[in-house]
């Protein structure tokens, strides 16, 4: 099953919900119209968008049809589509060619992020890639355990020190490990909580030095894990991760569970960060990387 059938039938709860409301609102274009356009950005805020997104996006609706003259549901449909892919931005690949190369995974406890680990090391062993797991989470003994697990499933390598250990250690003798054994790629779980929120973020900073002192040279990716089902309270983990993690990407898991997918847009459009990954159930082959224009489609797109 390809991405576009992927989303589809991952998004069937915001589709019942958002992409409803968004092609009957559509449906109801007769020409420009204030009350049109005020409707729009009121189903596009309540799908979870965010309101800076949907003003935007409205904005530039409003604009489009004025300029080009739109007449019609569909021209409009077909010009929120062209909108909503720019602004989800370009599709991107990760950026892992050094070997060995690094992808940091942050994000808050229960959002997924130890399964999303598990998911990205198939992911890669399947594109041949050697692959170390470094168990960076040391706070909670059930993450390095789950981890293990994956490694084993997998056949990554596996880096993990005592429960209370230092995050950064682990990070410093998963580096050695894989250069040492040359691994050409490095996913590093780390702590979702510690006693306080200045000392999880410090923690991540430390992480990021030795990185950067052991591999000055390599390629690294740091991706946020977010619960979808979260909505606006995602963007608020990922603007204090951001602060000791400088992001590169977005991992939006469990979809599927929301009736909100706006949030994708939401995501974009307030932090800049692209979604990279996008999770669609609970199977290893569900984290699938994230197509703009086809989850546009699969939302806007006519059934």
């Amino acid at each position: 099953m390809g991405f576009f059938d992927k989303i589809r039938a991952g998004l069937t709860r915001t589709k019942e919900n958002m992409s409803t409301k968004l092609n009957s609102t559509i449906a109801s274009f007769t020409g420009e119209n204030e009350e049109f356009f005020e409707e729009l950005e009121e189903t596009l805020i309540l799908s979870d968008v965010g309101a800076e997104a949907s003003m935007e996006a409205v904005d530039r609706l409003r604009d489009a049809v004025s300029e080009r003259g739109l007449r019609g549901a569909e021209e409009v449909r077909a010009a929120l589509k062209e909108i909503l892919v720019e602004m989800l931005g370009e599709k991107g690949e990760l950026k892992l060619d050094s070997r060995p190369s690094v992808i940091l995974v942050v994000g808050v406890n229960g959002v997924g992020k130890t399964t999303t680990i598990g998911k990205l090391a198939q992911m890669y062993a399947r594109q041949g890639k050697k692959v170390l797991l470094a168990a960076g989470d040391t706070f909670r003994a059930a993450a390095a355990e789950q981890l293990g697990v994956w490694a084993q499933r997998t056949g990554a390598d596996f880096v993990r020190h005592e429960e209370g250990s230092d995050p950064a250690a682990v990070v410093f003798d998963s580096v050695a490990a894989a250069i040492a054994r040359k691994a050409d790629l490095i996913i590093v779980d780390t702590a979702g909580r510690l006693h306080n929120k200045s000392n999880l973020m410090n923690e991540l900073a430390k992480i990021s030095r030795v990185i950067d002192r052991e591999m000055p040279w390599g390629d690294r990716e740091t991706l946020l894990v977010l619960d979808a089902t979260t909505g606006q309270n995602g963007l608020s983990q990922a603007e204090e991760f951001a602060k000791s993690a400088p992001l590169t990407g977005i991992v939006l898991t469990k979809l599927d569970g929301t009736a909100k997918g706006g949030i994708v847009f939401a995501i974009a459009s307030r932090l800049g960060v692209p979604v990279r990954f996008v999770g669609v159930g609970e199977q290893a082959d569900d984290l699938i990387p994230f197509e703009p224009a086809e989850f546009v489609e699969a939302l806007l797109g006519e059934d």
